[in-house]
């Protein structure tokens, strides 16, 4: 089967996604796509571009996989010729209905937040099937329409939740995660001791407010000033203008930190995962928390907030372990979790739990998934 998969958002999670599939896959992917970057203009315009690309190749797809930065409905009437009658998913890495914007954001203001939603509306509308990154995402964004579409003056057309809901399904994120060293590997190659008196505590997400950095490092300032011994590593990308906490962290944390900024080299990356014992999350963003599965993988412990897609990572007997539920509660277990260092480093190892979504696994799910959809259109 042919598949062409349309990114117009082709940088880092999309960009890995999309290249695990095309190579994981047993189909024939082909990939349309555009640079990450300018994501508003992409989901204006991406449509556009990436139709001219269709219509200019000699591919001709028997599926159409898009994903949600892409205006779906305009991409398909570009290229009714080709496409008509070739079924369409349509892959939620997030959306912009239930996005927590920035409030710094002037297009919330003005309400243009909407536009953007409305788009991701109408893709999956106009897509025979929508896929999901997790459960949470799945059920987030169906919950949400009734709220979105009550706002605008009339005609609502609410008969669409339920289509909408109808045929969508989750397809977990699929990973490299087998591509990982192993923790022998590590430890072999460096040749380090890591059996220090102090936990070293991660940070790997992206420098955006959704992370919620303020509460993550207040906390550790906090542990600072009680004089509660740690270490730290900061990773992750920063785009634009990065929180000025992370600044503050930097110069108020530089006697702790072994590592502090994003790393190019995957195997550096890893390898500092490896030195990791525990990765606090303060989040109020994660559709399915790609760099969490990362740290569970290499066997960092947990400190999760009870919310978004990180339940469906963790067995529900251990979520007492490894969820808080408040902020108060979550620098209370910070601090005993630090304090307990033995108890940290001989936690649950979960790995093999989140080792399903590797895209040995996944890849076969998603081919059966896509031939399936084909042979009932």
């Amino acid at each position: 089967m042919k598949i062409a998969l349309l990114e117009p958002f082709f940088t880092g999670s999309h960009q890995r996604w999309a290249e695990g599939y095309q190579q994981s896959s047993q189909h024939d992917v082909d990939i349309f796509s555009l640079p990450g970057r300018h994501w508003k203009w992409r989901m204006h315009g991406g449509a556009v571009s990436l139709a001219k690309q269709y219509n200019q190749s000699a591919f001709n797809a028997d599926f159409i996989l898009a994903t949600d930065m892409l205006d779906l409905s305009v991409f398909l009437a570009l290229t009714k010729n080709k496409t008509s009658g070739v079924p369409v998913g349509i892959y939620f890495h997030e959306n912009q209905l239930t996005y927590p914007w920035s409030t710094s954001d002037p297009d919330v203001k003005l309400k243009r937040d909407n536009h953007y939603a409305f788009i991701n509306y109408t893709s999956a509308l106009a897509a025979d099937r929508i896929f999901f990154n997790s459960q949470y995402h799945l059920d987030s964004f169906v919950n949400s329409l009734p709220n979105f579409l009550n706002q605008f003056p009339d005609f609502h057309e609410s008969e669409n939740i339920e289509l909408i809901k109808n045929k969508s399904q989750v397809l977990y994120l699929g990973m490299d995660l087998k591509k990982i060293i192993t923790q022998t590997e590590y430890l072999e190659k460096l040749n380090i001791d890591t059996d220090n008196n102090a936990v070293t505590i991660l940070w790997n997400h992206r420098w955006e407010y959704d992370k919620q950095p303020d509460l993550f490092f207040e906390s550790l300032f906090r542990l600072k000033e009680e004089s509660v011994a740690f270490k730290l590593i900061v990773l992750g990308e920063s785009f634009h203008k990065a929180p000025a906490v992370f600044a503050k962290a930097k110069e108020k944390l530089r006697e702790e930190i072994i590592h502090f900024g994003f790393t190019e080299s995957k195997n550096k990356y890893q390898e500092l995962l490896y030195q990791a014992d525990l990765l606090p999350v303060t989040g109020i963003q994660d559709f399915f928390g790609g760099s969490v599965v990362e740290a569970i993988y290499c066997g960092c412990s947990l400190l999760l907030p009870n919310r978004l897609a990180y339940p469906e990572h963790i067995p529900s007997e251990l979520h007492d372990t490894y969820f808080y539920e408040t902020d108060t509660e979550f620098y209370s277990r910070l601090k005993s979790a630090v304090l307990k260092i033995n108890q940290v480093r001989s936690s649950n190892y979960l790995q093999t739990h989140v080792a399903k979504y590797d895209w040995e696994t996944q890849a076969l799910l998603y081919d059966q998934t896509f031939t399936d959809l084909c042979s009932k259109e």
